[in-house]
């Protein structure tokens, strides 16, 4: 008898101690001095903004106060990082750099790019948004494949703006067809999504474990998805022109372009309906 009560007790506990169903809350924002962010990336557990505006990058501390800057850079759009190494696509000179303590160097290409806007990495692999030819270049232990040309078709773009690299696959923010395309790392058509939120200009996308964030440039607003894109989260207080965003130490970051503007939510137990 008493073990049953114990085991009845272990149950009541464990069942109490259950994590309540979370969700993303707005937290603050934060103003940036002189900054019109493009995008958002963390180098060495900092964050690293891109001032395309001003043709350089800035590493903020939490205040948003700028503590380094890159300059001499050429309109630096979605930019990425893999440890201490940024990697910055140029749209201005159609080139990507790599920055980091042993210098500044060009990324090397056999085939030419047209405004780079986006660039993303996972261990070894690499891809890079190539806006006006409506292509991703991606790069894993060999040469570069590229897959993608334009129109509204599966595996089609309409100037895409924005890759993640996942275990397996490949997404990219194809910003003017409204949506978000999956591939896997062949280039292959794997899914899409978002196209029935009637977004306008999806130009930035973060993916997590469990999640897939979306930048709704013209909506003010962010769409969260699942990874089989449905949608979980729609997010709209403090949201103004967003193009990119992050999720650090268990934060959400968003920048405002044309507000010069870092928002942050943070996840919270979720609200009764």
């Amino acid at each position: 008898m008493k073990k049953l009560i114990i085991i009845s007790l272990i149950l009541v506990i464990s069942a109490c101690q259950e994590e309540k169903p979370k969700e993303w809350a707005y937290q603050k924002t934060v103003k940036l001095d002189g900054v019109n962010p493009i995008g958002i990336a963390v180098a060495d557990g900092k964050l690293w903004l891109s001032d395309g505006d001003h043709n350089r990058l800035v590493q903020i501390d939490d205040g948003g106060n700028i503590a380094k800057t890159i300059d001499s850079l050429n309109r630096p759009m979605h930019i990425d990082a893999l440890g201490e190494t940024l990697f910055i696509p140029q749209y201005g000179n159609d080139k990507v750099e790599t920055f980091d303590k042993k210098g500044r160097f060009e990324l090397q290409l056999k085939d030419s790019l047209d405004a780079p806007a986006g660039v993303g990495l996972y261990k070894n692999e690499r891809a890079i948004v190539d806006f006006y030819n409506n292509r991703i270049l991606f790069k894993k232990d060999g040469d570069w494949i590229s897959f993608g040309k334009e129109g509204k078709a599966e595996g089609e773009f309409y100037y895409p703006t924005d890759v993640q690299i996942t275990d397996s696959l490949i997404w990219v923010a194809d910003a003017y067809n409204n949506r978000v395309q999956v591939f896997d790392k062949t280039g292959k058509f794997v899914k899409m999504f978002g196209q029935d939120q009637k977004m306008n200009a999806a130009t930035g996308l973060f993916v997590s474990e469990n999640e897939v964030f979306v930048t709704d440039f013209e909506n003010n607003r962010i769409l969260i998805f699942d990874h089989d894109g449905n949608l979980k989260q729609e997010l709209k207080k403090g949201i103004a022109k967003a193009t990119d965003l992050l999720v650090k130490d268990g934060e959400l970051h968003i920048v405002n372009y044309r507000s010069g503007e870092l928002v942050r939510y943070e996840l919270r137990a979720k609200k009764k309906s």
